[in-house]
């Protein structure tokens, strides 16, 4: 759009005291005395200071009536602030509806104004799940905790759950045995399809996210097992990228990071970051030619597994990190250390 420009300059103005003629000087009060008299005598003189009486007496009221200057509420006291302390109240509980309670390993608000809540839910000790689990995870409506909107019946328990933000009727989920798979709310509870075991992840697939593609059917899983995969769910039988978080760049899968949080923010499409069991978070560039390029560097600081990375949406080069009992904000210019944390 080509908007007009306007140009500015600064100028000053010398006010005089205006209309008498170029021959009379305001200074002297003799001549304007003269002139004065002169004018009053003419015939003109009465209607012209009657119309030009109505346009001033308009403004005098109009200043009167308005003070300018006015300061409102001076007699006001300054209200002294509540010290109410923060709180907030519970709602509504939304309990796993199964005798055997499992642990809520992620949540997905529903992305057109958070209506529903997308739960996984699975038992992550390894080998401790109970004999009689249940593997459904659940939609849940906001308004009623008594019972879910939908059932999802995964092949194994999900660890992670999200809605697409493009399409909110699908949903792709992480499972407890590596595999990727997505929902159709529009088709029911049962999965559309499943990645295959072959070419899926070996260990829980603790995050997926959805990218921001033009067809918004492509997202990336990682897991324990040190890689980082990315999928379209119109072709699951295998991964359409694969990344090892092998930071030696030899892309050993024995020396690899298992991976348990992502970020992806759209704006930056290129870029991911891999918060790691080991405490480290690995910074991906996904546009890289080698794969061992793709790896940019790495952030260590923390000393147990980084459950949640996130950016900071206003200063993106910024993020927070949570993992061994702190929360660490890092910029990503700094990698010696995290900038500030919690004790």
């Amino acid at each position: 759009v080509n908007t007009e420009r306007f140009e500015m300059e600064v100028r000053g103005i010398n006010h005089v005291e205006g209309g008498w003629p170029k021959d009379i000087n305001p200074q002297e009060m003799e001549q304007t005395t003269r002139y004065r008299k002169k004018v009053e005598k003419d015939d003109h003189y009465i209607t012209t200071i009657t119309q030009l009486g109505s346009v001033m007496e308009h403004c005098i009221k109009q200043n009167n009536a308005i003070n300018i200057y006015e300061e409102y509420f001076e007699e006001e006291e300054e209200l002294e602030g509540m010290d109410e302390a923060p709180s907030a109240k519970t709602i509504n509980v939304f309990r796993d509806p199964n005798e055997i309670k499992r642990t809520a390993t992620h949540l997905s608000w529903h992305p057109d104004g958070g209506r529903k809540l997308a739960v996984a839910y699975s038992c992550l000790e390894f080998q401790r799940a109970p004999k009689d689990m249940s593997y459904d995870s659940y939609i849940w409506d906001i308004e009623n905790p008594n019972k879910p909107e939908l059932t999802l019946k995964p092949v194994s328990p999900l660890v992670s759950l999200e809605y697409n933000p493009k399409d909110s009727h699908i949903l792709v989920g992480g499972c407890y045995n590596g595999q990727i798979t997505y929902w159709d709310t529009r088709k029911g509870g049962q999965p559309v399809e499943l990645s295959v075991i072959e070419h899926s992840h070996r260990d829980p697939v603790y995050k997926v996210i959805w990218l921001q593609s033009k067809t918004g059917t492509e997202c990336f899983s990682t897991s324990t097992d040190g890689q980082v995969l990315w999928w379209d769910i119109r072709k699951m039988s295998e991964p359409t990228e694969k990344l090892i978080l092998d930071i030696t760049k030899k892309g050993n899968l024995d020396l690899a990071l298992g991976g348990i949080s992502l970020e992806f923010e759209p704006t930056i499409p290129t870029k991911f970051m891999v918060g790691t069991e080991q405490g480290m978070v690995i910074s991906c560039n996904r546009k890289a030619k080698t794969p061992a390029e793709k790896i940019v560097c790495t952030y260590s600081g923390h000393h147990g597994p980084i459950y949640a990375i996130q950016r900071n949406p206003f200063f993106p080069k910024n993020f927070l990190t949570v993992g061994d009992w702190t929360a660490r904000i890092w910029s990503e210019d700094s990698r010696e250390s995290s900038i500030m944390w919690t004790k």
